[in-house]
């Protein structure tokens, strides 16, 4: 089997750096991969915290090889992530990417390269991943939907050349279409509203463009039930276990075995479950729940 390389998109925060990389280098197909790190060059005033990420992944990580790349200026995460993602596909068929924010399981690699292998070549499917917030309700072990999911991913050469940067041009087309609540999980989460903030300039999403890019080609993403990837990224201070957050995933401690789907079609429960799930992370009442348990940890952590 091909392994795929891995991509690491890095910035200014150097605890997360050495979590992320600690915990993937531990993956059974590590000292076999390929790892390309994309630094992100400093702010003004922020060039301390960048300097700091840039020592840590300068050690002699237990990868194959390690192919550094420091932006001598600040590109932002999303034009760090197309160009990465683009730059390495021109090398290789397949990639696997991350965010320094994410911590994976041993058995991480080993899904995302049976996966991308598997699928390979089946054109309906265009993205993967093995992360999954926490639910309720029972899935399928692995499935697939008319959606997509940054954190922690993979895709191909032949799906990434649909990526069509021009939101005005996607959000265009999905609004003629009468398809804002489709692309919005069925009412699930506002991503049309996402991209007409990246469109304004609120945000500088990438993700939203390539979703939306998918999206209007009836591509499809594999899925998991169980998560094999933990965002640690929403603490506001480093320390994970000192917040709530909205959006919470546990990090399965066993394998995910990759068995072909037929036919290829999407699985109308998971896009339940991932409307439902969205719908109440984000809802009015979830929200003021954690922010009162936040404001309970921090009151009880002044106390203490």
């Amino acid at each position: 089997m091909e392994l795929a390389p891995v991509i690491l998109f890095v910035y200014n925060r150097p605890e997360h750096t050495r979590i992320c990389l600690e915990h993937l280098e531990q993956n059974e197909l590590a000292a076999e991969s390929e790892l390309y790190i994309f630094a992100d060059g400093a702010k003004p005033g922020g060039e301390e915290a960048v300097a700091a990420v840039r020592r840590v992944v300068s050690r002699p990580w237990k990868f194959r090889r390690v192919t550094v790349v420091e932006r001598p200026e600040n590109r932002g995460l999303a034009a760090n992530v197309i160009d990465g993602v683009t730059t390495v596909l021109k090398q290789y068929d397949r990639v696997i990417v991350l965010e320094d924010d994410l911590v994976v399981s041993p058995w991480f690699l080993r899904f995302m390269n049976d996966a991308l292998e598997t699928y390979k070549e089946e054109e309906q499917v265009c993205h993967v991943t093995c992360h999954m917030l926490d639910h309720k309700g029972r899935l399928p072990e692995t499935f697939l939907i008319k959606w997509c999911n940054s954190w922690g991913w993979g895709t191909w050469r032949r799906a990434w050349q649909y990526f069509e940067p021009d939101g005005a041009k996607l959000l265009h087309e999905i609004e003629s279409r009468g398809l804002c609540w489709q692309f919005d999980l069925d009412g699930g989460f506002h991503f049309t509203q996402m991209l007409r903030d990246q469109i304004a300039g609120r945000n500088n999403s990438w993700f939203v463009r390539w979703y939306a890019s998918l999206f209007l080609r009836d591509k499809l993403m594999l899925g998991t039930e169980r998560s094999l990837v933990d965002n640690v990224g929403f603490d506001g201070s480093g320390t994970h276990c000192n917040t709530m957050q909205l959006c919470t995933q546990t990090l399965d401690p066993n394998p995910i075995e990759v068995v072909p789907i037929s036919p290829i079609k999407e699985c109308q429960l998971a896009r339940k479950v991932y409307s439902r799930t969205y719908r109440y992370n984000y809802s009015y009442r979830h929200k003021l729940l954690v922010f009162i348990g936040n404001l309970w940890i921090r009151l009880f952590k002044k106390r203490r």
